[in-house]
């Protein structure tokens, strides 16, 4: 019979061995998950975003869709008619688009990524809002937390697409990332 038990003099050494592995796992991990994270980024969720975008303009402007996305309940109560809503609504709206065009532009770059992942996670917090509070979606679009269903649009995708943010919040652009070459090049003050 083989005796499968580590001899004594053995587990320091392995565990030496872990924690060097875990060092040089450590030092690479921004750099491969930000690369990651904006790969599977622009993989799963760029094309989401820019195709919503693309709603809500209209030749060189914002779209009536635009206003009834963003403020549903509002759009209704004024019969559709963007014009009767006040100045915030419009800066709101122009705002909303620029950001769905532009923070996936920045995220796939790499150039500005914390701060566009931060600006995503508070997009996505406010879609969501917009989702539940303005278009009234019903308890199976929202979902439930340790439900065992992980198709719920707005709860389960969006915590996914939220801790992607988190990660490149966390970790950067990585390799191959703007951000990266700009810090390679530009002086530091």
């Amino acid at each position: 019979m083989t005796d499968l038990a580590l001899p004594a003099t053995g587990i320091p050494a392995l565990l030496s061995r872990l924690d060097r592995a875990g060092g040089a796992l450590n030092r690479l991990a921004p750099a491969v998950l930000g690369l990651a994270g904006r790969l599977v980024f622009a993989a799963t969720l760029a094309g989401f975003f820019w195709s919503s975008a693309l709603t809500k303009i209209d030749g060189f402007g914002l779209s009536l869709n635009a206003y009834a996305q963003i403020y549903p309940r509002a759009m209704e109560a004024v019969g559709y008619d963007a014009s009767k809503l006040g100045p915030v609504a419009h800066l709101v709206v122009a705002a909303g688009t620029a950001a769905e065009f532009t923070l996936p532009f920045l995220l796939i770059l790499g150039l500005m990524t914390r701060l566009a992942a931060l600006g995503m996670i508070g997009f996505l917090v406010v879609v969501s809002l917009t989702d539940i509070l303005g278009h009234g979606v019903d308890a199976s679009a929202i979902g439930a937390l340790f439900d065992r269903e992980a198709d719920a649009p707005i709860l389960d995708q969006r915590l996914l697409w939220g801790f992607l943010m988190l990660v490149l919040a966390f970790t950067g652009g990585g390799a191959l990332s703007l951000d990266r070459w700009l810090r390679r090049r530009l002086p530091r003050g």
